[in-house]
């Protein structure tokens, strides 16, 4: 490897604008990319692509071993390989796009993990968060259309999230999503969902476009599109933790917790696997297979009872 190979802050940069311009990336993505990739030389100061090597991997390694997040926590192990993801994909783009010697990122390997737990809710959960909203109120009746509608879909947060009101369609109950690497994907809304979502916009007296606001008052007075009105993906995760709360749910439910509950409900009830995954709109059939731990515990006990010792 040369000296002439461009700074790390050069090629990030370049990289971050090649994710925007010729992969189409969301904004999401692309400063979580950032954000990583700020990490890095934080954690490893090394100045020019040239200087990525085995030794300076293994000193990044051990330095997420060792971050301490602002909340005093160690980094998840799932978190930890994210950023190794993003190293690879970096160093990859430099490989291909830019036809640099740089070190070869298949060589990058991640931490081990452990087989991914899935947390759902069982129905009577589910059934006293969603009564937990005080109906009586505006943000009640906005709160738990969210409820049912994260049920009901399957939706990831940051998609329900970028839902405007014209991207509803009552009368065929469907909605169309963009997903994950902007994939479009079609869900379904239950009738629950249907009747809490038009119990919520009968109640709005605004024309902005976002399907979930704040200060629903002040709103009214506010015109089009009113982006700033749309709630925050901290104000929904929020919103999903008060009401679990207060219903009583000791297992601290969030919004991906609906999500799974979704999925293994589905399951549960006879759905295969792989329409499950397009509804849940996974790229790979693999990961939708975690659900199957959580829909067959029975199979091991079968197993136990059964198979010749």
């Amino acid at each position: 490897m040369t000296s002439s190979l461009p700074s790390l802050e050069t090629a990030i940069e370049r990289y971050l604008n090649f994710l925007q311009a010729e992969e189409n990336k969301s904004s999401l993505t692309i400063r979580n990319y950032r954000e990583s990739l700020t990490l890095l030389q934080n954690l490893v100061p090394i100045k020019n692509v040239s200087e990525f090597s085995k030794e300076t991997i293994r000193d990044y390694k051990q330095a997420l071993h060792s971050f301490k997040s602002r909340q005093n926590k160690e980094l998840l192990v799932k978190t930890r390989n994210h950023h190794l993801t993003v190293l690879r994909a970096f160093l990859r783009y430099l490989l291909q796009e830019e036809e640099l010697n740089v070190y070869p990122p298949d060589r990058i390997k991640r931490f081990k993990e452990e087989q991914r737990q899935v947390k759902v809710l069982h129905a009577e959960e589910l059934k006293r968060l969603m009564q937990a909203p005080d109906l009586d109120t505006r943000g009640g009746k906005r709160d738990r259309a969210i409820l049912e509608l994260f049920f009901s879909t399957g939706l990831r947060l940051a998609e329900l999230r970028s839902l405007n009101r014209k991207d509803l369609n009552f009368q065929t109950r469907e909605i169309s999503v963009r997903g994950k690497r902007g994939k479009i994907r079609v869900v379904f809304l239950s009738d629950l969902s249907v009747q809490t979502l038009r119990e919520y916009l009968d109640q709005r007296t605004d024309h902005l476009s976002p399907l979930f606001i704040r200060h629903l008052e002040r709103a009214v007075n506010i015109m089009p599109p009113g982006e700033q009105f749309r709630l925050s993906r901290i104000s929904i995760y929020n919103i999903v933790k008060k009401h679990a709360l207060a219903a009583g749910i000791v297992t601290d439910p969030s919004p991906h917790t609906l999500r799974h509950s979704f999925a293994t409900d589905l399951l549960r009830n006879g759905a295969d696997l792989r329409s499950v995954q397009e509804l849940l709109g996974h790229k790979d059939l693999s990961t939708t297979q975690i659900y199957t731990h959580v829909t067959n515990p029975q199979l091991k006990e079968v197993h136990k009872k059964f198979h010749g010792k």
